[in-house]
């Protein structure tokens, strides 16, 4: 089976903590990988509109990867999975940031695009309604089954 890492906005403006960066990153290290960056375009997402707060205009991934692919909402854009197909995916082990809300999103593009998408329980946070990532990782157990705990297992 071969895997590949989808690390999701772990960028400054989120304030990831440091073992989610450094778990990132070592993941992405090992497999090919590629990094969501969700940039602010109110034409494209209206966020301040809608939520009263936006993410910055500019804004980096802290993670290198392969491929940074920039977002603009909490879809996963089709450059991702086609990505992911031209590499041959099987299956994506996700982590990063929000794993209630664009994890879990980036989550169900993987499946509807036929890969096997794999949160690893570790490396996420979740939103402000749950920082821990908890109901994130409960909730990709429910829709998809495909739970790791432990980043070191992959390593």
């Amino acid at each position: 089976m071969k895997q590949a890492v989808l690390v999701v906005d772990v960028q400054p403006c989120f304030d990831p903590p440091s073992w989610l960066v450094e778990r990132s990153r070592l993941l992405a290290a090992k497999y090919p990988s590629v990094a969501t960056v969700v940039r602010h375009d109110e034409a494209k997402v209206p966020f301040f509109r809608q939520l009263g707060w936006k993410p910055r205009s500019i804004d980096d991934s802290l993670i290198e990867a392969d491929k940074i692919i920039l977002k603009y909402g909490y879809g996963l854009p089709s450059d991702v999975i086609e990505q992911f197909q031209i590499w041959n995916v099987d299956r994506v082990l996700v982590c990063g940031i929000q794993a209630d809300t664009c994890v879990l999103a980036a989550g169900f593009a993987l499946f509807d695009a036929g890969l096997q998408p794999t949160i690893v329980a570790d490396t996420v946070v979740g939103s402000s309604l749950d920082r821990s990532g908890k109901l994130g990782v409960d909730l990709w157990r429910h829709h998809f089954g495909q739970v790791i705990n432990n980043h070191l297992e992959l390593l």
